[in-house]
């Protein structure tokens, strides 16, 4: 690999970790059992502001379970996002249940609109429960993305949920750091408005534990069940009964123990994040066929990505041309995900409008984001935007 090379995004590890790491290591704590994993969930809690948060061993087994406690089962529906990274839609179908796919906003998240009106046109209240029209399916959960960190307007929507009596399960694995600045939700942390807040620290999210994840709720008897069914569904671990189906999800103590001291350092990384991003407006303001993104003014965002959006000009529509264009001079990016109701094993899934979701997949490419981005670099990829 060129050392001029810029690559996407990668972990920095520049604190504790390999201190607590070592710890483990020198005191043989390796696997699932050890103090830095109860430490983790602790600490991960508090920097949220949620009441109890359970380790798990990926974001996609944080959203699984989390789905499987607010009630989906087999034949039901989950109103979900089409512009989102597969694993939340994939969890959806491991519980026997299927998406139904709605359009995104301008921040990249789950549009509140229609969805609000699917709910008041194309549902009704039957047997307890709430069921599409068209169909007599009941519908399980609403699931909501915070993609690339960016928080969602989703308050008046949360609210019809619940007056619903729909369960929601926040996916906000991309949005560690993310907190309300404005409205009802003001100083509230993304993932944790909603029954069931979901967070990856896969090794390009703003902190990582190599791989895991959690789930964050202010309920005692959702994280007790959570921390059951993650742990095998044990019963009585002497005489190894389970009385129900359970998971190997539990965090490691070494991961956890590197989670820990990444975040140690969550402050620093986002301040960072939000540098660069103020760097990059900075130095491409200049150029008229592209733009960053906006991101929602109502939170301070972690800013995990920087998409930048493709206005007008040659690359209008052409988003993964320009990867490749930036590829071939070292700098690597990356466009918005396929579409999921796109996807082979989602085609044939209810879509409420992609309108939005089509233009800003042919029209977003992913910008370098790591933490230790220097300036150098910052202004070496938008030289290149300039003249590619």
């Amino acid at each position: 690999m060129s050392p001029d090379f810029i690559p996407l995004s990668v972990p920095v590890l520049a604190g504790n970790e390999w201190t607590y790491v070592r710890e483990c290591l020198d005191t043989g704590w390796v696997s699932s059992a050890g103090p830095f994993v109860t430490r983790f969930e602790t600490e991960l809690a508090g920097a949220t502001g949620a009441a109890h948060a359970v380790a798990c061993t990926s974001g996609t087994a944080a959203l699984h379970v989390s789905l499987r406690l607010a009630g989906v089962g087999r034949g039901d529906l989950v109103l979900a996002p089409t512009v989102t990274f597969v694993a939340p839609i994939n969890a959806i179908r491991y519980l026997g249940a299927d998406p139904v796919f709605f359009d995104c906003d301008r921040h990249y998240n789950l549009d509140p609109e229609p969805l609000r009106q699917f709910l008041d046109a194309e549902t009704e209240q039957r047997e307890g429960s709430l069921h599409d029209r068209s169909t007599g399916r009941r519908i399980g959960a609403l699931l909501t993305v915070a993609v690339f960190g960016h928080a969602g307007d989703w308050q008046d929507l949360y609210a019809s949920c619940r007056e619903r009596g729909l369960a929601v399960v926040e996916d906000a694995t991309e949005a560690l750091g993310t907190r309300y600045t404005s409205g009802g939700w003001s100083g509230r942390h993304a993932g944790t408005n909603s029954e069931f807040g979901c967070f990856s620290f896969n090794g390009n999210k703003i902190i990582t534990t190599g791989g895991g994840g959690a789930i964050v709720t202010d309920r005692a008897d959702h994280a007790g069940r959570a921390r059951y069914l993650t742990q095998q569904a044990k019963d009585d671990p002497i005489a190894f009964r389970h009385d129900e189906v359970g998971y190997n999800y539990r965090l490691t103590n070494l991961a956890a123990a590197l989670g820990v001291g990444q975040l140690e350092l969550l402050e620093h990384f986002v301040a960072r994040k939000r540098a660069n991003l103020a760097r990059y407006g900075e130095r491409l303001a200049h150029l008229p066929w592209c733009e960053l993104a906006p991101a929602p003014p109502y939170a301070r965002n972690n800013h995990w990505m920087y998409p930048l959006y493709l206005r007008d000009g040659k690359w209008r529509g052409r988003a993964r041309e320009l990867v490749a264009a930036l590829g071939a001079e070292g700098i690597e990016t990356r466009p918005l995900w396929m579409l999921n109701h796109l996807q082979r094993p989602y085609r044939g899934c209810r879509v409420v409008g992609d309108r939005r979701a089509r233009d800003l997949v042919a029209n977003t490419v992913n910008l370098p984001c790591s933490v230790d981005l220097t300036p150098a670099a910052v202004d070496r990829v938008c030289e290149v935007l300039a003249h590619v």
